[in-house]
């Protein structure tokens, strides 16, 4: 059995910038609403014609994070790509990355598992990478929400809350004499919440067709659905179980976390899992008030932010976390090589 480490990490977002008081301009709500909520003040959304996809960015970031961990796109065993807006409806955006990076003919496999897609894609990796089968994994979690939210006052609650953005890790076998790495992945789900966060349209009995034939202004089954409060009320308990599962999986407590990264969702999310593990603030990485959530891609940017700070060093213990749609809910726990 070998052991799997990140050895490289990247990211991309898109240079505009989008703040609350430009949303503000399109829906009645205002910078205090959105701050007081959500703890966002600005993200970045793609323009129309600047060539940004999911799969663009996501190998703008891949581009990034391998050149970090000094390899070549020659060096890429498998691509795993963690999104839920992909570039079409199929094929997915795996395949997409391997051929604009000029890589070989290596399998691409694509997770749909929404805000925990990420740590979904890692986990995957990772077990690929201590079986042997592969040296270097390209993981990505690529979003581009801009596109497909209803700025109208119908669906503020939830288009205030999203941004686009691409994060990207290199998996790959760690050397004997290297301790640690990835220790562990933890994951979850509840299916019978699928459809309190969701979009529920088109789908496999009311398809595009449908859709149009209907015409209707009212219908709002293609944009993304949440039960705000339903889903915070889970996300808090959901991410306390499943990063103390990790902890306890590798016989840790909460003061021994160096860096919880969690997935950015909602900022008074993060401060209520601080306060209740008891986390200094150095022990807790947030960016959604600079990016929204980024679903997908979030962690990864994070955890790139958090190393190109210097607050992810070699020796030290990273916590990533996440809880979305599905519900789905999964953690790591890497001792940084």
């Amino acid at each position: 059995m070998y052991r799997s480490k990140i050895s490289g990490i990247g990211h991309y977002v898109p240079e505009n910038v989008v703040t609350n008081h430009d949303l503000a301009k399109m829906m009645d709500t205002s910078d205090e609403w959105i701050i007081e909520r959500t703890g966002i003040k600005e993200r970045r959304f793609v323009k129309p014609g600047d060539g940004n996809t999911p799969s663009s960015m996501g190998t703008k970031a891949a581009l990034q994070a391998m050149e970090r961990a000094g390899i070549t796109p020659d060096d890429i065993d498998f691509i795993i790509f963690a999104t839920l807006s992909p570039d079409y409806y199929f094929p997915g955006p795996g395949v997409l990355v391997q051929e604009q990076l000029g890589i070989r003919e290596v399998g691409a496999l694509d997770v749909r598992n929404q805000c925990s897609g990420f740590v979904y894609a890692l986990s995957v990796a990772d077990q690929f990478i201590k079986t042997g089968m592969y040296r270097n994994i390209l993981v990505i979690g690529s979003e581009l929400h801009s596109g497909g939210l209803d700025f109208t006052d119908r669906g503020r609650n939830v288009s205030v809350i999203f941004g686009d953005g691409a994060g990207d890790v290199v998996v790959s076998r760690a050397a004997d004499d290297e301790p640690g790495g990835i220790l562990s992945t933890h994951l979850h789900s509840e299916g019978k919440y699928a459809k309190e966060l969701a979009v529920t349209a088109p789908n496999s009995s009311r398809w595009i067709p449908q859709i149009i034939k209907e015409n209707d202004p009212e219908d709002a089954s293609y944009y993304p659905y949440m039960n705000g409060n339903f889903v915070f009320k889970h996300a808090v308990v959901r991410f306390s179980e499943v990063i103390q599962e990790a902890l306890e999986a590798n016989g840790h407590a909460p003061n021994d976390i160096d860096l919880l990264i969690p997935h950015q969702a909602n900022l008074r999310i993060s401060q209520y899992l601080q306060q209740k593990m008891g986390l200094a603030d150095h022990q807790v990485y947030n960016n959604i008030m600079r990016y929204g959530n980024t679903t997908a891609a979030s962690i990864p940017i994070a955890m790139s932010e958090a190393w190109a700070e210097g607050r992810i060093r070699p020796g030290n213990l990273i916590c990533l976390a996440a809880f979305g749609s599905g519900f789905t809910w999964a953690s790591a726990l890497i001792r940084w090589i």
